[in-house]
């Protein structure tokens, strides 16, 4: 018996399937609008969609493959991003910069203008063969990336936009052994000329935020006010990089005292508490915003997909902003996952406390010191805004987990942060934390006095 012509064609074939496809799809659509028009809850219509949809394999549309808030968010761990290449090389007699850039394919105005932006910085001369820096590439084997240590302070970074091909100049902090250090004394003045004499300003802001709530710096703290502060440096051997967390503040002041002490629950919160383990910092929301953005271009929940215009669950938030917008850790957290997932792109999914995980999909890239297992702080820049992935324009696709579940982001950025109470055994552990805080504020062993007289700086 002789196959049928249909068959002997494999171009007919599947333009035939294709055309059987195309016609599946919008009866399904006809008929679940008659559907949708009869039951009034839209969720319902939306359901439906997705129930024919993975009954006959298309499964849904969202970036991470979830269909309704209900589908648990699988967290993966680690890095992807098997394409780029990074080598350390060596620093090689008569090379500079200007040399490697050049080599890398960077034409001499480029440079140039990496050279404005570089203006001052010791990473431009004065390097010495033997010095070890990072050189990555990308898919196509081009330039991406150039890392050098310019000081013992800072790592000077220039990036390729892969998307944009946009070339930038960063420096990042270096991370440095941390110290605990004691500042006391009697104020002649005020409290922010008092740390500016002692070369701490820095603890300025940090004491605001934490007792803002209790007291007004103004008014009631003036000169013969006296003060202890507990809090961590930075230090890379003798050399003073900066200040950390202020671990203990104590204040006296016409007869009152504001004290705040850090102390970190069984469930991984950290926050400030009194002496008698009341928490200070209330009304104070959770997360701040990612990234500056002009619009909501895509809400949270059921939407028309801007590609492939089907009605799909969204299980976050894209906020319009254009390529290279930084964004931001919302809270405190560790980066457990750096790397590119399917239609979502560039990714970078933190790890918060609470069983609260947030993601940033469709980066352009990433900044240069969020790798996979870093600690972040709220605020800082962990990538830029892009249009990796499946997306129509430049945006950011801000997702809340919580307890693997898919959160409401506009709701969940309006949350204050609960009222910490400390459990009886928790409030053991606090006093007995504040007792440890009282002999590390009153330790004679010093490394560095600052100063000598009622003025005294103590590295323990």
């Amino acid at each position: 018996m002789r196959r049928s012509a249909l068959f002997r064609s494999r171009p007919l074939l599947l333009a035939s399937s294709t055309a059987l496809l195309v016609v599946l799809f919008f009866s399904v659509n006809l008929i679940l609008s008659a559907t949708s028009r009869q039951a009034s809850p839209e969720n319902q219509s939306a359901s439906s969609v997705q129930t024919l949809f993975k009954s006959i394999g298309l499964g849904g549309d969202d970036e991470l493959g979830l269909n309704d808030e209900s589908d648990k968010v699988t967290l993966d761990e680690g890095e992807n991003d098997p394409a780029s290449k990074i080598e350390k090389r060596t620093l090689k007699k008569g090379e500079s910069v200007y040399t490697i850039l050049t080599a890398a394919g960077l034409t001499p105005s480029e440079i140039h203008r990496l050279t404005v932006q570089l203006k001052g910085s010791p990473a431009l001369k004065g390097l010495k063969a033997g010095k070890t820096y990072e050189f990555e590439t990308g898919r196509n084997g081009k330039f991406v990336r150039f890392s050098l240590q310019s000081s013992p302070y800072e790592t000077l970074h220039i990036v390729r936009d892969e998307q944009t091909g946009k070339l930038s100049a960063e420096r990042e902090a270096i991370e440095y052994d941390t110290r605990v250090a004691t500042l006391e004394g009697t104020l002649n003045s005020s409290l922010s000329s008092e740390l500016r004499s002692r070369n701490r300003s820095s603890l300025n802001p940090k004491l605001r935020k934490i007792l803002s709530a209790r007291l007004n710096f103004r008014k009631d703290i003036q000169a013969g006010a006296t003060y202890r502060i507990l809090f961590q440096e930075q230090w890379s051997g003798t050399d003073f990089i900066g200040t950390g967390d202020i671990l203990a503040v104590e204040i006296s002041s016409k007869g009152r005292n504001f004290n705040a002490y850090q102390f970190t629950n069984a469930k991984g919160d950290t926050a400030y508490y009194d002496e008698k383990g009341r928490a200070i910092m209330q009304g104070r929301t959770m997360f701040i915003q990612p990234c500056r953005f002009s619009r909501v271009s895509s809400g949270f929940g059921y939407r028309t997909h801007p590609v492939t215009g089907r009605r799909q669950y969204h299980g976050g938030v894209d906020l319009a902003a254009p390529t290279g917008t930084p964004v931001k850790a919302v809270a405190d957290g560790r980066i457990i996952f750096r790397g590119r997932k399917g239609n979502a792109g560039n990714m970078i999914t933190i790890a918060h406390s609470g069983k609260v995980h947030t993601m940033y999909l469709h980066l352009s890239r990433y900044a240069s010191g969020s790798r996979y297992g870093k600690k972040v702080k709220q605020g800082d820049i962990i990538g830029y805004v892009g249009s990796t992935g499946r997306s129509t324009g430049p945006h950011l696709d801000f997702r809340i987990i919580r307890n693997g579940r898919p959160q409401n982001p506009l709701v969940a950025l309006k949350q204050t942060a609960p009222r910490r109470s400390l459990s009886p055994s928790e409030l053991h552990r606090f006093m007995a934390r504040v007792q440890t805080y009282h002999q590390q504020l009153g330790s004679e062993r010093p490394v560095m006095v600052a100063d000598t007289g009622k003025q005294r700086e103590t590295l323990l």
